[in-house]
């Protein structure tokens, strides 16, 4: 008996090592049932072997990360002004619980439904507690194993600590300051007083979720290898301290008229303390911006890039905003191929394991199998539901480095008339008779949109290729088509394609599609976030960033420098002196920069906020192209989108945060709720 047993928690940590942070319990008291109910728990400490089995189970319990839109841990791109979908409903006719969220429907009662069987909701605090009662019991008993090696315990710690350090990541993110537990292995059995705790503050929960993210970064491997691909490294300790520290300084949690607005009066019953600090701390934005710089100074993540060739289109001629335009990359735009570059990353095409860019990312079926084939046309085997606002449409440059708007004036930009010439650059073919507003627009845009009249290559499928995508109203794969039965269709006109290759087909003789990987934090984000934190200082400050000191002040050509590398990489030009000098213009260039630069990749639900304008972007009308158009003249225009979906979206305060169960909220009194709810 105790055989098989030992057997299946080894096959449970093979399918762990492989998923590697791939059930909501009811609270984080509940006693520990990884193992059988017949193993006894001492038993997972009593070898190393079972105490890394033990481990990855822990770690497996963490939701995919990449399930940003079905089978959700968190609100996503469905629930800010990115992303939408005509799907409508409540409970098991809503699987997209970010729609749930932005439709008011998401309470403490109620985390979304879903489909039968859908293991995550919006409710996972106590599968983050779990998980952190697991941690603690594995570095309670790390010298409990005699065949532990000295460097295995180490090892284990290492990735123990990242664990416990990334449920309190998730906690801290989604809902706001947790109730920490340190070392602490919460016992069984006792009364309500034992268990009952406050939450910490918000500062607190941030400072202690960092400092045990240093502790592991000291353990855990500077390099992962192929084989271990998903398990964190140094750099992903690091960088996800970035990330954190980033947040931390923003507007919403920095003092200041945000945090009033939305803190002002949350306190702790307990004692009375203001949850979120009152008092703004401008020495946060340096602290953000030596944490960034140090994942920089690591040397060895670097942005991704496909050299250029033949069929790599020209830089556009005539650029004079930028004088290190036409330079080469990565100190210019040129000597790459800014499509490729930036879809390789996406498609499967760039072999994630060994890509310099994706400091932690993981393999997951889940964008082929939901993303994919959500966006892909009805025709094709797809769902084509999977939407991009106009808004997202609107923020993309065209390919000289213009807005819009800018370029409206000599005609490089109209929403007039059609193309009237192909083009075929990097792969990816353009037909003739596209509206103009698609026309000459920068390669993100082409990378990441399926427009109207786009082709879906699909070139596995020898039977179902080189298709033309048409959204009319009486087309195959428009409100009214044949194949496109409602919710079955682009409700904005616009479908994300940043996660298709080439290659990949659904129906159609030899149908594949490639494997795909999701990456979890990217270069592009430190070099962001670098330059947004430099531009909010005004003086000098020396800070302490994992025990080394830096000296920071805003220094416009570090400013230009990390942030013109995203733009080049893209084929753009970049901020010149003057716009840099201008700290206004810097943070509009970054709000857009990251827009688009980051869609669908779940970083726009969480930036909105931190900046405080998540109000003011929540209350601009969704807008898209008309479902309704038959022909060209009438479907090519700006409308909201006519759905319960859109109607009964909300925007309210409360929607910073996921609320905490109410089953918590009544076991344990001294808990506060999130605010508003």
């Amino acid at each position: 008996m105790k055989k098989s047993i030992i057997k299946r928690i080894l096959q449970v940590a093979v399918v762990a090592q492989l998923a590697v942070f791939s059930t909501s319990c009811k609270d984080y008291l509940n006693i520990d049932n990884y193992f059988d109910d017949e193993f006894n728990i001492d038993s997972a400490f009593s070898n190393a072997r079972n105490m890394e089995a033990y481990m990855w189970g822990a770690a497996a319990m963490f939701p995919d990360e990449s399930n940003t839109v079905r089978f959700g841990y968190t609100p996503g791109p469905m629930a800010t002004d990115e992303a939408f979908n005509g799907l409508t409903g409540t409970g098991t006719t809503n699987v997209y619980y970010g729609m749930d969220y932005v439709t008011g429907n998401i309470s403490p009662d109620y985390y979304g439904g879903g489909a039968s069987g859908e293991n995550y909701n919006l409710n996972q605090w106590g599968t983050y507690y779990k998980i952190i009662r697991k941690a603690n019991s594995i570095l309670t008993n790390l010298d409990r194993p005699s065949d532990l090696t000295n460097i295995d315990r180490l090892r284990i710690e290492g990735f123990t600590r990242f664990i416990r350090a990334y449920a309190y990541y998730n906690i801290l993110v989604d809902y706001g300051p947790a109730i920490l537990l340190g070392d602490e292995v919460v016992n069984t059995n006792e009364t309500i007083e034992y268990y009952d705790r406050p939450r910490a503050t918000y500062d607190e929960t941030m400072e202690y979720t960092c400092a045990e993210l240093e502790k592991a970064a000291q353990l855990l491997p500077a390099e992962v290898s192929i084989l271990d691909f998903g398990r964190p490294s140094k750099g992903a300790a690091l960088a996800l301290i970035a990330r954190l520290r980033l947040i931390h300084a923003s507007p919403l949690f920095n003092g200041g008229p945000v945090a009033s607005a939305y803190f002002g009066n949350w306190r702790r019953k307990t004692d009375n303390v203001h949850y979120v600090s009152q008092q703004y701390d401008e020495k946060r934005w340096a602290v953000a911006a030596a944490a960034a710089k140090r994942v920089m100074d690591i040397g060895k993540y670097k942005l991704y890039t496909v050299l250029a060739d033949d069929k790599t289109p020209t830089l556009p001629a005539g650029v004079t905003s930028d004088p290190n335009f036409y330079g080469v990359f990565p100190n210019g735009a040129a000597g790459i191929d800014p499509f490729k570059s930036y879809s390789d990353i996406f498609t499967g095409e760039a072999v994630p394991s060994i890509n310099a860019e994706v400091i932690w990312g993981r393999n997951t079926n889940y964008i082929n199998e939901y993303i994919s084939k959500g966006s892909f046309p009805p025709s094709l085997g797809g769902w084509g539901r999977f939407c991009v606002t106009q808004k997202v449409v609107d923020a993309y440059l065209m390919d000289d480095g213009r807005t819009k708007d800018e370029a409206r004036a000599d005609g490089y930009y109209s929403e007039t008339g059609f193309t009237t010439q192909a083009k075929n650059f990097s792969g990816y073919p353009l037909n003739s008779g596209i509206y103009k507003m698609y026309a000459n627009r920068e390669m993100r845009f082409y990378a990441s949109i399926g427009f109207n009249e786009a082709v879906w290559q699909a070139l596995s499928s020898t039977t179902q290729n080189t298709y033309t995508a048409k959204y009319y109203y009486q087309d195959a794969d428009g409100r009214g088509g044949v194949t496109a039965t409602s919710p079955n269709y682009p409700i904005t006109g616009y479908v994300i394609k940043k996660f298709n290759h080439p290659m990949d087909a659904w129906i159609g003789t030899g149908a594949r599609h490639i494997k795909k990987a999701y990456s979890i934090i990217r270069y592009a984000e430190i070099l962001l976030s670098y330059a947004e934190a430099m531009n909010n200082l005004t003086g000098s400050h020396t800070v302490e960033v994992g025990g080394q000191s830096y000296t920071v002040s805003r220094d416009e050509d570090a400013i230009k420098n990390a942030f013109n590398q995203v733009r080049y990489r893209a084929g753009l030009p970049g901020l010149n002196a003057a716009q840099v000098s201008d700290k206004a213009n810097v943070q509009k260039q970054l709000e857009r920069e990251r827009m688009v630069e980051f869609l669908y990749e779940n970083r726009r639900y969480y930036d909105v906020r931190r900046w405080g304008i998540y109000e003011e972007t929540e209350r601009e009308p969704i807008r898209g192209m008309n479902p309704d158009g038959a022909t060209k003249d009438t479907y090519y225009q700006r409308v909201i989108p006519g759905t319960s979906s859109f109607l009964t979206r909300v925007v309210d305060k409360k929607l910073v945060w996921v609320p905490i169960p109410r089953a918590e909220m009544r076991r344990l009194p001294s808990l506060d709720q999130n605010p508003g709810y």
